[in-house]
């Protein structure tokens, strides 16, 4: 079984390289659909394994100078606190029940759709914004919605493992139009550093990592990313994203079903 979660770390891993998405939108329902295990247990070793990975990326996207860092402060001014607070929420109401088990699993599902709807819309609903610069937020109002939208995330990244990536990215884009693509995708990665070790702690705590799991899926999705990045640029990224959102979109369905 250990070459397996290898295996699956490793493909999961070259489509985050190829597509910059679809770690935790793709890893969390692989472990709880095709390798049986439980939604907990499966959010737990996704978020310490999305910690490290997302780590890796910071370093690069800091030497590289691409890292807003207003931007991530803001965002972790709500999403650190609501991670607490989720994980808080799953330990009171018991995060590794059955009842508490199905409830994970939909939430799971219901982030995977909202992946699918950023990956498919993210550049329509930019172009909407760059035509209405009339609706951008600015100052103390930005500020805000900054705040409001990393607490969203920190208890939907908390409770799934899903949302730090395409839905962060997306919602980067709506709020900050005119930061550069590398830039949206550095502060992205950035802020979701502490949110996911922060969650990732409370799931420790909550008794939901599988350790054996995690290195496993590590020795795989390392390389995988490294050569899924190195081929982004040889294949369509359309057809990439295409398959991706086709893809995720089976999964939430069989989730809930």
């Amino acid at each position: 079984m250990t070459l397996t979660y290898i295996i699956s770390g490793f493909a999961v891993g070259a489509l985050v390289g190829l597509t910059g998405v679809g770690g935790g939108s793709l890893m969390t329902p692989l472990l709880t659909l095709l390798f049986g295990v439980s939604p907990a247990v499966a959010v737990g070793t996704d978020l310490a394994f999305a910690s490290i990975t997302k780590a890796t990326g910071t370093l690069s996207h800091r030497l590289r100078g691409t890292v807003e860092w207003d931007v991530v402060r803001l965002l972790c001014y709500g999403a650190l606190p609501a991670a607490l607070l989720a994980t808080l929420g799953l330990k009171y109401f018991g995060g590794l029940t059955k009842e508490m088990g199905q409830i994970i699993r939909y939430s799971i599902a219901g982030s995977v759709f909202l992946t699918v709807i950023a990956i498919l819309y993210r550049s329509k609903l930019l172009n909407w914004i760059n035509a209405h610069p009339e609706r951008q937020l600015k100052g103390s109002k930005l500020a805000a919605a900054t705040i409001t939208a990393g607490a969203i995330l920190g208890v939907l990244v908390t409770i799934s493992s899903i949302g730090a990536g395409a839905i962060g990215a997306t919602i980067l884009v709506l709020l900050y139009p005119k930061m550069p693509a590398a830039h949206v995708a550095g502060t992205d990665i950035a802020y979701a550093v502490p949110l996911t070790a922060i969650a990732a702690i409370g799931h420790w705590w909550l008794g939901s990592i599988n350790w054996e799991l995690l290195t496993s899926l590590l020795l795989g999705s390392l390389p995988g990313i490294t050569l899924g990045s190195l081929a982004a640029k040889a294949v369509p990224e359309k057809l990439l994203r295409g398959i991706l959102a086709t893809t995720l979109t089976l999964v939430a369905c069989k989730l809930v079903l």
